[in-house]
């Protein structure tokens, strides 16, 4: 699904606008339709670097793969990564994101006797007065903050981003990246990567965003605690148009699925979500919330930024797939995947009037080629793998790169081609994609 906010009071058309993009969480599930998305944005629409935007907002899951776009990971690198796992540049491991969080376990376990000593002394203190539900109360300090243990995706992440010349460092990167969290006792969102909030390494910001209540224990920073960011806002597309960006695509991956239409498409569904006990049930209310504030949130952005323009992609209502795939699944992520690179091609597909002129507005075109080929996939281009490279040919590449961006910028009407997209240069074998 496709929702734009067309600018109300659009200014002149700008030699170089400032674009933005702001991915919400979602889970693995949400992170893995995000990287289809992005893969088909990026060989949808000519005139777009995805590894060269102005701004990268991200929440949770969305947090990495902004996080890896504004550090270089070209969406055919990311694929590689967590689609086919062919990457030589590091090996993605799923378990890393189920592993029991035993030391919290272990912490909490800890309290027992301290708990047990106190609701002791509390029966004696005030015998007739002991209420079932105090009990119940005082025995939640013992439970976990989390299942799983978010320590190994932190290593993960700064594995990632300390290789090849990339960076784990917000003031290193020579793009805005802005990863959201909560702080858990005070409840505000806070913004890293911006001023006052840029010396928390890259990786650790987003192990904080992604912290979800219960299922990852919060993570501590200078003191304080940080849980998701999307406790406060779905997408924060505000934090890129405070940044003064005149388009933000925006992605949201977790949508409240409508089982009525799903069923009248044919599509397998239980006739009531009320069948797939708590566990359905309490997706469907957080998912409706995401939605819901997403919805309740375009509208502002039309009153308050009049002059910038706005893409939403989301899941359709009736999508199936993305609903009832265990959100910690990674044994259908290729499937997935396809799944988001085909609705967003889809979604392109059937808005490429009213986009034209929107898209236009921004220097950049959709590439009727691409929309029309029915034998696109996620994966094409992905055929010839790019030679293995050392650390210093990679700062090589990334250098030219630059040098590329830099000459582009200096001729006047002239649009800018993707670094690594040389005369001569394959699909399959694009500089950036290693840089």
């Amino acid at each position: 699904m496709l929702v734009v906010k067309s600018a109300r009071r659009p200014g002149r058309k700008k030699a170089h606008p400032r674009i933005a993009l702001a991915v919400a969480g979602g889970g693995p599930i949400g992170g893995i339709y995000e990287i289809g998305a992005v893969r088909a944005l990026d060989e949808a629409i000519e005139g777009l670097d995805m590894n060269a935007l102005d701004v990268y907002v991200g929440i949770s899951s969305g947090a990495f793969v902004a996080a890896s776009l504004a550090n270089r990971l070209s969406t055919a690198e990311l694929c590689r990564i967590f689609i086919t796992g062919d990457s030589d540049q590091f090996r993605f491991q799923p378990e890393n994101f189920v592993r029991p969080a035993l030391y919290e376990y272990l912490r909490r376990l800890a309290g027992v006797p301290r708990m047990l000593l106190a609701g002791l002394a509390e029966i004696a203190r005030h015998p007739l007065s002991l209420r079932i539900s105090d009990s119940i109360l005082h025995m939640g300090s013992i439970l976990p903050t989390g299942l799983f243990d978010n320590e190994a995706i932190e290593k993960f992440l700064r594995s990632a981003f300390t290789a090849h010349g990339r960076s784990n460092d917000f003031r290193a990167l020579d793009r805005k990246l802005v990863i959201v969290a909560v702080e858990l006792d005070s409840g505000q969102a806070v913004r890293f990567g911006t001023e006052g909030h840029d010396a928390v390494p890259i990786s650790r910001a987003i192990e904080a965003s992604a912290a979800l209540p219960g299922l990852y224990p919060p993570v501590r920073i200078d003191g304080k605690y940080f849980v998701d960011g999307a406790l406060r806002h779905t997408v924060h597309a505000s934090v890129a148009l405070d940044a003064g960006a005149d388009l933000v695509l925006a992605i949201n991956p977790l949508v409240p699925i409508d089982t009525t239409s799903a069923n009248a498409l044919g599509k397998s569904s239980p006739a009531s979500l009320i069948e797939g006990g708590l566990p359905t049930v309490l997706s469907q209310m957080f998912r409706t919330l995401l939605q819901s504030r997403m919805q309740a949130s375009m509208p502002k952005y039309e009153r308050k930024y009049p002059a910038s323009d706005l893409i939403l992609l989301e899941p359709e209502s009736d999508d199936t797939d993305m609903f009832f795939t265990n959100v910690f699944s990674f044994a259908h992520r290729k499937r997935l995947a396809e799944h988001a690179y085909q609705a967003t091609m889809n979604d392109l597909r059937r808005h490429r009037r009213a986009l034209a002129h929107l898209l236009g507005r921004h220097g950049l075109v959709l590439r009727d080629d691409v929309l029309d080929d029915p034998t696109r996939t996620v994966l094409s281009g992905l055929e010839g793998k790019p030679p293995r490279r050392s650390q210093a040919t990679s700062r090589l590449h990334r250098a030219l790169d630059d040098l590329d961006v830099a000459l582009e910028r200096t001729r006047p009407g002239r649009k800018r081609e993707k670094p690594g997209k040389r005369p001569g240069s394959g699909a399959g074998s694009t500089p950036s994609a290693h840089s």
